[in-house]
C-alpha cells in the first residue's frame, strides 16, 4: 500500500525548472520541527543557518566561483508538515544572501507537535528540487536530532522519488537521540560525494552548518563522515 502511493506521488509532475545561466548549485535546506525540537533549540536552529550563510568564509565561497548558487530552504517533521520558509532564489550579491538570511531569522517555526518522518521529507524535497533551476550540481542538505520514527524510512523515499543526480548531506545533531548520526550515516546520506557533518547540540549548529555549506558550496570530498571541527567555523 505504501509502496503504490509512494509511486503516485513520483508521478505528479512538477513545474518544469527555471534554467539559470551558468547556474553551479541549487542546494535545498531542510530544518527540523518535529516536536523532539523545542522553542529553544528552533531558534538555534533557524538563527543559526541565517548567521552561517552570511558568515565571510561562506558568502566567499557562494559569490567567488563564476555563476550563481540556487537556494531554498523548507522545515520538515510529519507525513504532511513540509512548509517552505523560501522558495527558490539566484544568490548573485551579498544583498542577495543577506536577504534570504533575513528571511529565515524572521521565519515563524510552522509546526511543533508531529513526529520524524524522514521520508516523508525527502519526497518533499525531491518534488521541490524539480522546480530549481537548471544547474550543475544538485543537494539537499537535511538537519535534524532523531531517526525516522512516522512512515517511510529514506530508502524508499529514494526508490520512489526522483533523487538522479541528487546528494543528499546530513547534518546530525547530537544528544537528544542516541542513534540518529547512525542513521543519517547508512539511511539519510544519499548520491555521488555524500556526506554526514556533526553538531554538538543544537548550541553547535551554527558553527556546524558554516562547516557543512562550505563543503557543499565549494565540492569538497574529504570521506564518509565530516569530522567535527573540519573547515571554517
Amino acid at each position: 500500500m505504501v509502496r503504490a502511493f509512494l509511486t503516485v506521488l513520483a508521478l505528479v509532475l512538477a513545474p518544469l525548472p527555471v534554467v539559470a545561466q551558468d547556474c553551479r548549485l541549487a542546494l535545498l535546506l531542510a530544518l527540523d520541527v518535529s516536536s523532539s525540537v523545542d522553542e529553544a533549540e528552533y531558534v538555534l536552529q533557524r538563527d543559526g543557518m541565517a548567521a552561517a550563510l552570511i558568515e565571510p568564509d561562506i558568502v566567499d565561497a557562494i559569490l567567488s566561483q563564476g555563476g550563481p548558487v540556487a537556494l531554498g530552504v523548507y522545515e520538515w517533521s510529519g507525513r504532511r508538515q513540509s512548509h517552505v520558509v523560501q522558495d527558490w532564489t539566484l544568490l548573485r550579491s551579498e544583498a542577495d544572501i543577506a536577504a534570504v538570511a533575513a528571511r529565515i531569522a524572521a521565519a515563524e517555526r510552522s509546526y511543533s507537535r508531529f513526529p520524524t518522518a524522514l521520508g516523508y521529507a525527502l519526497g518533499f524535497g525531491a518534488t521541490m528540487m524539480r522546480q530549481a533551476p537548471a544547474c550543475e550540481r544538485r543537494v539537499i542538505d537535511v538537519s535534524g536530532d532523531g531517526i525516522t520514527n512516522d512512515g517511510f524510512w529514506p530508502q524508499l523515499a529514494y526508490e520512489h522519488f526522483p533523487f538522479d543526480g541528487i546528494t543528499v548531506n546530513g547534518l546530525a545533531v547530537l544528544g537528544a537521540d542516541p542513534d540518529v548520526l547512525d542513521h543519517y550515516q547508512f539511511e539519510l546520506q544519499h548520491g555521488p560525494g555524500a556526506f554526514v557533518e556533526t553538531a554538538q547540540g543544537y548550541e553547535g549548529f551554527r558553527q556546524a552548518m558554516v562547516r557543512k555549506l562550505y563543503r557543499e558550496i565549494n565540492n569538497q570530498v574529504v570521506g564518509q563522515a565530516a569530522r567535527p571541527g573540519h573547515g571554517p567555523g
